[in-house]
């Protein structure tokens, strides 16, 4: 494989993640990166923000969690402080009140969506803006900053990020399915979709783009040469083993989610909530190892 001129993270950052250190499970931290990442997404939608923008923007988050605890630094936080950083990389930024009413608007839709599915309020949902005047608005204000500040300093502003989507056009060129336009759709749908996962940290462009064409061919049962030694994934570099680890990463963000774990992970979308659940985890273990 070619050498990357984006950072990727290193072995020991994939065995032990700083959250997971501090007691974090492997799942819930990637439903807690995942949702963070949607929140960016919907945030962008409702900005009419630039897509490169908003992707940057994902990958910058994902890439945080492999230097910082989400027990440090709330996930909400952070993604507003990405979405920040990345309008101005991508010379399309934002206004800051812009920014806070829009995630102020996601979290309480969220937070009602939990309650109506409780049976706690029944209501239709109706938006409450904040004061611009009151405490609550400057203090999220400055976390914006102090967020972005954070970001560049943990990543050693190092922001270097590659898009797929040049790369994609390239390959479904070469492999002849330019002309299927339900193949170009579905595969630029999974590489959206990947951007929810950590792959982008872990892996180089190339292959991440070959896990969606395969997700793409296998579901729209396209035949393309998959027996050894003429493998099509061979003609870009990419390892098997590789490409179906990118492929578990994005279709494990199809499967279906309980009603308790929606609650846990948008209970969590801030420090606060991430030191409670382990604190509440670990009365929990106290009292079972006791009895």
């Amino acid at each position: 494989m070619t050498p990357t001129f984006y950072p990727l993270a290193s072995l020991s950052q994939i065995e032990k993640t700083p959250s997971r250190a501090d007691g974090i499970p492997e799942d819930l931290e990637e439903d807690l990166r995942a949702y963070g990442c949607k929140l960016i997404h919907e945030a962008g939608i409702l900005l009419k923000q630039k897509q490169v923008a908003v992707a940057t923007a994902q990958i910058l988050f994902q890439r945080f969690w492999y230097v910082s605890s989400m027990k440090t630094f709330g996930i909400g936080d952070v993604g507003m402080g990405a979405l920040y950083l990345a309008s101005k990389l991508e010379e399309c930024p934002l206004r800051t009140r812009d920014l806070i009413n829009v995630y102020d608007l996601l979290q309480q839709r969220a937070a009602h969506s939990i309650s109506s599915k409780n049976g706690t309020d029944n209501s239709e949902f109706r938006y409450a803006p904040m004061s611009y005047f009151g405490n609550t608005f400057y203090d999220i204000k400055d976390a914006i900053v102090v967020h972005e500040m954070q970001l560049l300093k943990r990543l050693g502003f190092n922001v270097q990020v590659v898009l797929p989507y040049g790369t994609l056009i390239n390959y479904l060129r070469l492999l002849g399915l330019m002309s299927r336009n339900d193949a170009c759709t579905r595969a630029w749908g999974y590489l959206n979709d990947a951007l929810q996962t950590p792959v982008y940290a872990l892996y180089q462009v190339p292959t991440i783009v070959c896990a969606a064409i395969y997700l793409s061919t296998r579901h729209l049962q396209i035949a393309l040469p998959s027996q050894s030694p003429h493998c099509w994934w061979h003609l870009f570099d990419a390892d098997w083993e590789d490409v179906w680890t990118v492929c578990g990463y994005v279709m494990r963000l199809y499967r279906e989610q309980s009603d308790d774990e929606k609650v846990r992970v948008v209970a969590m979308i801030s420090k606060k909530g991430v030191r409670n659940w382990l604190e509440k985890h670990a009365l929990d273990t106290t009292s079972g190892q006791q009895l």
